[in-house]
């Protein structure tokens, strides 16, 4: 294992020439990209950034989001991504939370604390030898939380090293000579370890400044993408394009597709594996903590139809409201934990885990395994509604809506009720043709009466975000907010 600094350093000499990163035009070799990185590196050292040390960085998806990771390796320091789009309130939260040494952000991100542009720190240093090798103590640290107002940090245990020379594709399936596209945004823990792995790995990073779907079949064409991040939102808005513009583009060279991040509908999964073949298509599920991951391929899913796949690394089980593990076939609580003996692979600032039993950890989602040790979610704990002493999970009724093809995308809330307890809200963004009349007929062919929304509201702006997350907490309490404000005279 090298610091990840280095394996910069390692690349530059080998393959000098070669591109390193890409977006839009501008292409950086590895040569170039190690060059500037130890300029923005002594830029940060010049500011007093020191081993160890938190940076946070608010950039959108450029070459700049990368050079300023590496920079931020090449002294030790741990980067922590944050949402470029984030609010002013919400983005001191998470820099008073966090107290990083530097923020490198675009102009008007101020929160207290230096902040810095890349080109900033190039200015600070023409020095681009290679640096002193270091390792930081914590790879990365990613934020969450911020739905309910109250950020947390996710800070992973695991030091910044990288394999010399990788034995394999890995995990991720990085082969040789791999070009690997990323649309979705950085900041996100999914799309940041894709990127990682990708330049570990010696593969072309090519990255899409933001989501367009025909953009990204043309740049899949353009550029012989073979291995691609996407999330289901994203996959959903590709399959809506119509056949001819589909097949405009040569997407022949795709040998992996990964998708994660939330739930994928069945017919839209199918729909994929049918397309590009189930050798292509890849999904995980774990969280940003990293307990525990399970990983299913196209031929599995299409044996075990809606499962997220078996556990590859710790341990995850089932238990009920009492503790108690829970058999095949059973909806429970989903706990993970790291193989026994291991240290922590995290740590939290700013929120406590959900712990059962000592050493068993709950990221909120509810779920069974089956004979077979396949993991089939349904929802959040914390998202589920209780209407008339029945459990609804919004997930299950979101991808019911999602089917319909004039429904572009959906979140499922539960509102006050008083008599039922909660009532089951929809929120979706629909094509104009797509009446409430005609969604509710849709879902009553396939949803139990007491899990059809009670009300439907249409917006005009996609529902979840750019790597596929719906604040469903927010949602629910900017409605609740308006159903107690009083009506205008």
């Amino acid at each position: 294992m090298i610091p990840l600094g280095e394996t910069l350093s390692r690349r530059a000499q080998a393959m000098p020439n070669a591109p390193a990163v890409s977006c839009g035009e501008t292409t950086l070799t590895w040569r170039q990209l190690e060059a500037r990185t130890n300029r923005i590196a002594r830029g940060l050292e010049a500011l007093g950034v020191k081993l160890g040390d938190l940076v946070a960085i608010g950039l959108p998806n450029e070459v700049s989001f990368v050079e300023a990771c590496w920079g931020v390796w090449k002294l030790g320091a741990t980067p922590l991504p944050v949402s470029f789009r984030l609010p002013h309130a919400e983005l001191r939260a998470i820099v008073d939370l966090a107290q990083p040494a530097v923020v490198i952000a675009l102009p008007g991100m101020e929160s207290g604390r230096t902040r810095v542009t890349v080109e900033d720190l190039l200015v600070l240093s023409n020095d681009d030898r290679p640096l002193e090798s270091r390792v930081a103590p914590i790879s990365s640290a990613v934020t969450s939380g911020g739905s309910t107002g109250r950020p947390k940090l996710i800070l992973r245990n695991t030091r910044g090293l990288a394999l010399a020379e990788p034995d394999g594709p890995g995990l991720w399936r990085f082969g040789r000579d791999e070009t690997a596209l990323i649309p979705a945004p950085l900041y996100h823990s999914g799309p940041f370890e894709g990127a990682l792995n990708a330049l570990t790995h010696a593969a072309h990073l090519v990255l899409m400044p933001r989501f367009d779907a025909e953009s990204v079949l043309a740049e899949i064409g353009r550029r012989r993408v073979t291995w691609i991040y996407l999330v289901p939102t994203m996959m959903s808005r590709i399959w809506r394009l119509p056949q001819e513009v589909r097949d405009r583009y040569d997407i022949s060279s795709l040998r992996t597709l990964w998708h994660l991040g939330s739930p994928c509908p069945r017919r839209l999964k199918k729909a994929f594996i049918h397309w590009l073949g189930p050798e292509v298509i890849m999904e995980m599920y774990g969280g940003a903590e990293g307990q525990a991951t399970t990983v299913i391929t196209g031929s599995e899913w299409l044996d075990h139809c809606g499962s997220v796949g078996r556990v590859i690394a710790g341990e995850m089980k089932a238990f009920d409201e009492d503790g108690s593990e829970l058999p095949p076939g059973q909806l429970g609580e989903v706990y993970m934990r790291r193989p026994e003996g291991s240290p922590p692979a995290y740590h939290y600032r700013g929120a406590t885990a959900r712990i059962l039993r000592g050493s068993w950890e709950s990221l909120g989602d509810i779920g069974y395994f089956d004979a077979n040790g396949y993991l089939y979610l349904a929802d959040r704990r914390t998202d589920m509604i209780l209407v008339g002493g029945a459990n609804v999970y919004p997930a299950e009724v979101e991808a019911v809506i999602d089917e319909h093809p004039f429904a572009l995308s959906s979140a499922v809330i539960g509102l006050p009720h008083e008599d039922m307890g909660s009532s089951v809200h929809a929120i979706v963004h629909a094509c104009p043709e797509l009446t409430a009349e005609a969604l509710l007929a849709h879902l009553a062919e396939r949803l139990v009466t007491y899990k059809l929304p009670r009300s439907i509201e249409f917006v005009d702006e996609p529902v979840r975000d750019e790597a596929g997350k719906v604040r469903r907490s927010q949602l629910r309490d900017e409605r609740i907010a308006r159903m107690k404000s009083p009506l205008p005279m």
